[in-house]
């Protein structure tokens, strides 16, 4: 979501919430607000969440991390031999196989687009011209046949 607002070249900032704003499942939540000249003020735009593992507990999502490597592979033979109390050699017993480690609950985010509506907005008041026209975002006018202005229409009512 953020790319896509410095590709729109739209004024924008990132605010972190507090505790008290944010939602019972979060730990944390960054919003991205963009600026509305209409309205003089920031509004949000764009969330995202870390829930920790609160819906993946819900969901039962685990994952099992992989093993650690052990250090018994890399040991030399004299390391597998030890010495009686009499000095005669006798082998060690062999390694236990490792066990598995245990399946951990993985860590999930929630995280919005751009809601389209407000983007619209953003985008027509701040390109808006001084006729009332509105210039086309550069990263947008390939979707627009190459138009970079959009005119102002101007409907005339019969009397």
């Amino acid at each position: 979501a953020e790319q896509c607002l410095k590709l729109l070249q739209l004024p924008y900032r990132k605010v972190r919430l507090c505790s008290g704003d944010v939602g019972f499942s979060a730990r944390h939540c960054y919003d991205l607000e963009v600026w509305l000249p209409g309205s003089q003020e920031y509004r949000e735009i764009s969330s995202c969440s870390n829930t920790g593992d609160f819906q993946s507990r819900r969901m039962a999502l685990r994952y099992r991390p992989t093993p650690a490597a052990s250090s018994s592979s890399s040991s030399s033979e004299e390391d597998k031999v030890e010495h009686s109390d009499n000095g005669k050699k006798k082998n060690k017993k062999k390694a236990k196989k490792a066990k598995k480690p245990r399946p951990l609950l993985c860590h999930t985010i929630n995280g919005s687009g751009l809601a389209v509506g407000r983007a619209l907005c953003a985008i027509l008041e701040n390109y808006q011209l001084p006729n009332g026209n509105v210039q086309v975002p550069e990263v947008l006018r390939k979707y627009m046949g190459g138009k970079d202005v959009l005119e102002k229409v101007v409907v005339q009512k019969d009397v």
